[in-house]
């Protein structure tokens, strides 16, 4: 996550700071920590048929919801995100990656703020949801940077790419 964007955004686009971003985060997470719910001590992990069910529905631990979709997420995006920059796909199959990978991202931002009291420590929960917001704002950079600035990111200029979907 941010592998790619974060540099653009302080290097070429310098929209903000990155002490701007840190006190952003910092209030962000204050924010999360003091409105995130308190663990709730008498909870018991509820049998189930269907994983995706169950954590759709805030029955799983956050630990089980948060962790295999997190490295899978991070693995995807930069997976794509190295293809696009070395010229292996085009700038449409990245767009067509981002957009698979965002359906995905939708089930499991509800399930880990559903399951976030499913935890030992209020900590826990309010990284969790931190990490679900860091996501989308990651997503809104991609977007941001796809849509303003594709010369910077997929090196139009390559003749391996399509240079008419830079545009």
């Amino acid at each position: 996550m941010f592998f790619y964007s974060l540099p653009i955004l302080f290097n070429d686009i310098q929209l903000v700071s990155p002490v701007e971003c840190l006190l952003m985060i910092g209030a962000i997470f204050a924010v999360i920590y003091f409105t995130a719910p308190p663990p709730d001590q008498n909870w018991q992990a509820q049998p189930f048929d269907s994983f995706l069910l169950t954590s759709w529905l805030g029955g799983m631990s956050l630990y089980w919801v948060f962790w295999p979709f997190f490295l899978f997420l991070n693995a995807s995006l930069l997976t794509a995100d190295i293809l696009a920059k070395s010229g292996v796909i085009t700038v449409s199959s990245w767009d067509e990656i981002h957009l698979i990978v965002l359906l995905t991202v939708a089930w499991w931002i509800v399930s880990v703020w559903r399951c976030s009291d499913n935890t030992q420590a209020r900590i826990w929960a309010s990284l969790a949801r931190l990490a679900t917001i860091s996501v989308m704002v990651e997503y809104g950079l991609k977007l941001l940077i796809r849509i303003d600035y594709p010369r910077i990111f997929f090196n139009c200029e390559d003749i391996l790419l399509d240079y008419g979907s830079c545009f």
